[in-house]
């Protein structure tokens, strides 16, 4: 897996702790702590001042046993793939526990929302979404807002 960062290497001692104190099987660690699918995106996006700029971001699909991949969409500049694949897990876990039909999944950009104008936001919001795309929708992958993102941030998206 992706070098781990402090974060994902605590989720995945308890992930191991709990496969192990419910007694399950040890293959099903194996296929519960890595990801099903990641996506990993370059968004060029043409600045204010006339440079393009390119910004890196991803879509973590961890499990979708239960139903649609759902979670959220961060754009933060400290964010990392490690970050995203433990928060994509956690998010299969509380969607699990919480009785909901639906599995986990995580997407983010490496980026300082607050450091872009309006047109730079909107148009890495809609490059972002662009990318990821194809393998989002009611039916397959829901995306929500989260750190750094809001409703005007979605609403671009769709």
């Amino acid at each position: 897996m992706q070098s781990e960062s402090g974060f994902l290497a605590y989720v995945l001692a308890q992930l191991k702790r709990s496969v192990e104190l419910g007694g399950f099987p040890e293959d099903f660690y194996a296929m519960i702590s890595r990801p099903k699918r990641i996506l990993h995106v370059y968004i060029p996006v043409k600045m204010d001042s006339g440079r393009i700029e390119v910004f890196e971001g991803y879509r973590v699909q961890h499990n979708d046993a239960l139903g649609p991949f759902k979670g959220g969409i961060r754009f933060h500049p400290e964010v990392t793939l490690a970050d995203d694949i433990a928060l994509a897990i956690l998010m299969t876990l509380k969607n699990s526990l919480a009785g909901l039909p639906y599995g986990g999944a995580k997407g983010a950009v490496r980026v300082d929302p607050k450091r872009l104008s309006q047109r730079e936001l909107e148009e890495l919001s809609r490059g972002y979404a662009r990318a990821i795309a194809p393998l989002i929708g009611d039916l397959v992958d829901i995306p929500a807002p989260d750190v750094g993102t809001n409703s005007q941030i979605m609403a671009w998206m769709v």
